[in-house]
């Protein structure tokens, strides 16, 4: 392993530094951020600075009412520095600085945060949480993924963990007179029905079951459903292994091959664009992507657009049984981490504040201000039902539409939404339930050196190998050779780090 003993702010060189330090210097003339003035914030028990991510052109302002009246609930003066491009290296050259606000909002885990962390320059946040209502209730999982050498050293910015599912036509079912399918053996029976037995009712033999593209993610959703563990598992021994070493990833591998065989994907699944993957659903030529849940609403409101005499053809499954029951792939769970540096909090006492504030941005008031903006100016509410007042002003939402960037939504979302329809209260159901499902990957939290010099290389190997058996270029024992190949490449040291580290952080 590599030594971690240099400084993180040393690791940037001068050059690149002093390329930063004109950028950050441009970026504070307002050509990259927003900062806040904290004048109107006399009188308030707390203040706190914060840098974030902004997507409006003009995002809220010290002015703003939103802002004030989240300043009221939360008792604090809030000093909001907004990026609005090139944040990872605002967040380099922030570092580099030294000059740190009270929440830094951190994307990722890019190597200078990590080395920061490792020199000991964040809170580690993992003892606190307990003591807080809100915070106290984050998900486990999501907690693990997020964390650094197996430490939390950001409250995440949660994001649906139970996301992925399977987007069917219930209208093809319906024609054929077929269910939901519940196993896996079903699924495969849906597939090959939507392609045999002209579930549009055309008289053509001009659709099949599923499309894939050359993008990996339905496959590796698929291969959980088998029993596969999520990119690394304990053997029998305790120690840790990557997926295609099981038994349950060639279980997964064989139905791949088998349903490609058979016609029931598209043969050009390999070098499909990725943009193009949803066509041939909105198309009618098949009745089966495995996506994101919400793949399905966005499915049917344009296929309705285009074919009026469409009633509902869209319905969601979480994921079919298989061998080991129902399982599905997680999603990471967050987008980002709102993290705490010891140079701008120096004391324990100063870390809580900090801490009671973020926990207070995820009660109902907070997040609806972060949401939706001030009841009365940028919306109303009509017997239980969100009416946006701001839907056509754009200054208007530019008043709070950024503030959900420094949200946590720990340990759910509190905030009114707009009447959903009935595919879309489906989906939030099944992502909810999905979380009782999901299948957390043990290894999240490590850092590899090897796999930053040479994952992308192993990866390679394992992703080519796994096409070229679908298609019949390769057989298991090809199958053996790359991953013996892969072994030499690194593979080897890239298990034992991930072991060492695994013990390291139980």
């Amino acid at each position: 392993m590599q030594e971690r003993k240099t400084p993180f702010s040393k690791k940037l060189s001068m050059g690149i530094l002093s390329t930063l330090l004109v950028t950050s210097m441009a970026a504070c003339s307002g050509k990259g951020e927003k900062t806040g003035s904290t004048a109107d914030g006399e009188g308030y028990k707390n203040k706190i600075s914060i840098m974030t991510t902004a997507y409006q052109p003009e995002p809220p302002t010290k002015n703003s009412p939103a802002l004030k009246e989240l300043e009221k609930f939360t008792d604090t003066d809030i000093d909001v520095t907004w990026v609005l491009n090139e944040y990872s290296e605002k967040v380099n050259i922030t570092l580099a600085s030294g000059d740190l606000p009270n929440i830094l909002m951190i994307e990722g885990k890019p190597p200078s945060f990590v080395s920061a962390v490792r020199d000991g320059a964040f809170w580690e946040l993992g003892p606190y949480l307990k003591d807080y209502p809100n915070l106290s209730q984050a998900n486990e999982i999501v907690l693990q993924n997020s964390m650094i050498d197996g430490k939390i050293y950001g409250i995440y910015r949660g994001r649906p963990l139970g996301r992925n599912g399977v987007t069917i036509r219930k209208d093809w079912l319906e024609n054929l007179g077929l269910d939901m399918p519940k196993t896996i053996d079903e699924f495969y029976n849906v597939l090959k029905a939507f392609t045999n037995d002209d579930p549009d009712g055309n008289g053509k033999d001009d659709t099949y079951g599923m499309v894939i593209s050359k993008y990996a993610g339905p496959l590796d959703i698929m291969q959980i459903w088998f029993g596969a563990p999520n990119k690394w598992g304990e053997d029998g021994d305790g120690k840790l292994q990557p997926d295609f070493m099981t038994n349950e990833y060639r279980e997964a591998l064989t139905f791949f091959k088998k349903i490609y065989d058979e016609g029931l994907i598209n043969e050009d699944f390999a070098v499909m664009d990725p943009v193009k993957w949803g066509d041939p659903l909105l198309n009618g030529q098949t009745g089966v992507i495995v996506d994101v849940l919400d793949r399905a609403h966005r499915t049917q409101e344009e296929m309705m657009k285009a074919n009026t005499d469409l009633e509902d053809p869209i319905g969601v499954l979480g994921a079919p049984a298989g061998p080991k029951g129902e399982r599905t792939l997680p999603t990471l769970g967050y987008a980002g981490m709102l993290t705490i540096p010891k140079t701008s909090v120096k004391t324990e006492e100063e870390l809580q504040r900090v801490l009671a504030f973020i926990d207070k941005l995820s009660e109902s008031e907070a997040q609806n201000l972060a949401y939706n903006g001030v009841e009365g100016t940028h919306y109303e509410l009509k017997d239980g039902e969100l009416i946006s007042l701001s839907a056509d002003n754009k200054s208007m939402q530019n008043e709070y539409t950024d503030l959900n960037q420094f949200q946590t939504g720990i340990p759910e979302d509190r905030f009114y939404k707009p009447t959903m329809s009935v595919l879309r209260e489906e989906e939030d159901a099944l992502m909810k339930e999905n979380e009782n499902i999901v299948v957390p990957d043990p290894a999240a939290s490590l850092i590899s050196d090897v796999y930053a010099t040479k994952g992308q290389q192993l990866d390679n190997i394992i992703q080519d190998a796994r096409i070229k058996f679908i298609v019949g270029q390769i057989d298991e024992k090809g199958v053996d050779e790359a991953i013996k190949l892969w072994m030499n490449s690194g593979g080897k040291e890239y298990i034992e780090e991930i072991n060492q580290l695994y013990e390291d952080t139980k």
